[in-house]
C-alpha cells in the first residue's frame, strides 16, 4: 500500500495550505477533521474525529503513514474567559500532541513535524538581535509555554524511539485566506484610513505561508531535518511603516502614514489599556533563518513583495 502523510489542523491557515500544496506535489494525504473540509481532491482524504485529545485514537490513519505534519493546536484565544486556560492549552497543544507522536512512533512512523511558535522564544528582541534556535526559551504567556513543552517532550520522545522530530517556529503567518489582526490591518490601508505609523523604526520577522510550506515539504525530505529546531521566515525584515507601504503599493493605493513618534504611540496606548497591541506594531521581534540556510540550504522562495501582492489578490474587496 502506498505511503500516505498524515496531516492536522487542515481545516486551519497553515494547515490547508500544506494540504493543498503536497497534492499539487502528487502526494496523498490524510486530513482527519471535526468538521467536513470545503474542499475535495482524489488524493485527499478527510476522515471526521470527534476532537483531538489524549485519548484521540489515531492508529488506522497511521498505519502506512509516511509522516505526521502537526498543525493543530489550541491557539492564543482573544478576551479569554476560561478559569484555568493554562490547562487548556496543556491538554490540546501537550497531551494530545504526545499522544499523537506516541501513537506515530508505536507503528513506526519516520517522521513528525510539529509547528510551533517563535512565542516559545519570547515576545520581542533588541532591533538587530534576532532570536535563534540556542537562545534560551522565554514563553510568557499559557500558548508559547505549552508549545515549549510539547517540543521538550517530542526531542525526548525522538530521543527514545528513534522517530524523527522537525520543530518549526514560525512568526506571523500571512498569505491568501489569512485573517484577525492582519486582515484588519489590509482593510484599513484599503479605505485610505490616516494611521499613525509613518516613523515606526522597528524590525519585525513575518513569514510568507507559501515560504513556510515551502520549509517544511524540505523538512520532509531532507535528513539533516532530524531531532532538529529551525526558525523561519521571509529573511527580510520589516518596520511596520514599511509593512503598510508594501501592502499599499500592492493595492496600487497610496499610504497614509502620519509621521507620530513611536513614544507617543507606545504612551497612548499604555493610557488606552493597549499595551499589547502597541507592542507590536512600534517594537521588534526578529528570528534568524541562519540554522536552516546551512543546514537544509534552504532560502525562501517567495520575497515580501510577492507573498504580500498574492495575499491583497486572494480578498477581491482589497483591490
Amino acid at each position: 500500500m502506498e505511503k500516505h502523510l498524515l496531516i492536522t489542523g487542515a481545516s486551519g491557515f497553515v494547515g490547508q495550505a500544506v494540504a493543498h500544496y503536497l497534492i499539487q506535489q502528487g502526494k496523498t494525504v490524510v486530513c482527519p477533521s471535526r468538521r467536513p473540509l470545503t474542499w475535495t481532491h482524489p488524493l485527499l482524504s478527510n476522515p471526521q474525529i470527534d476532537g483531538m485529545t489524549e485519548n484521540t485514537d489515531w492508529s488506522s490513519w497511521l498505519h502506512q503513514a509516511d509522516a505526521v505534519i502537526h498543525c493543530a493546536a489550541r491557539v492564543h484565544v482573544m478576551h479569554e474567559t476560561a478559569t484555568d486556560p493554562m490547562s487548556l492549552f496543556r491538554a490540546v497543544n501537550v497531551s494530545a500532541t504526545l499522544a499523537l507522536a506516541r501513537q506515530a512512533a508505536r507503528v513506526g512512523v519516520r517522521q513528525f513535524i510539529f509547528i510551533s511558535s517563535v512565542k516559545v522564544n519570547g515576545e520581542l528582541t533588541t532591533a538587530g538581535h534576532p532570536f535563534n534556535e540556542t537562545d534560551p526559551p522565554q514563553a510568557d504567556d499559557p500558548y508559547g509555554i505549552s508549545k515549549q513543552e510539547a517540543e521538550q517532550a517530542l526531542l525526548q520522545l525522538g530521543q527514545d524511539t528513534g522517530m524523527s522530530i522537525t520543530i518549526i517556529r514560525p512568526p506571523l503567518v500571512y498569505g491568501p485566506g489569512v485573517k484577525a489582526n492582519f486582515l484588519n490591518m489590509l482593510r484599513w490601508v484599503r479605505k485610505g484610513i490616516p494611521l499613525p505609523f509613518g516613523r515606526i523604526n522597528n524590525r519585525r520577522s513575518f513569514v510568507y505561508i507559501g515560504n513556510l510550506v515551502d520549509l517544511i515539504t524540505v523538512c520532509l525530505r531532507h535528513p539533516a531535518a532530524r531531532q532538529q529546531i529551525f526558525l523561519v521566515s521571509d529573511g527580510r525584515d520589516l518596520s511596520t511603516t514599511e509593512l503598510l507601504q508594501i501592502c499599499a503599493h500592492a493595492m496600487r493605493r497610496p499610504a497614509h502614514l502620519l509621521p507620530v513618534p513611536a513614544s507617543w504611540l507606545m504612551a497612548g496606548a499604555k493610557f488606552a489599556g493597549k499595551t499589547a497591541m502597541a507592542e507590536r506594531l512600534c517594537l521588534s521581534l526578529q528570528v534568524d533563518i541562519g540554522k536552516a540556510n546551512r543546514l537544509l540550504n534552504w532560502t525562501p522562495p517567495y520575497s515580501v513583495e510577492q507573498g504580500l501582492a498574492a495575499t491583497v489578490a486572494s480578498f477581491p474587496e482589497l483591490c
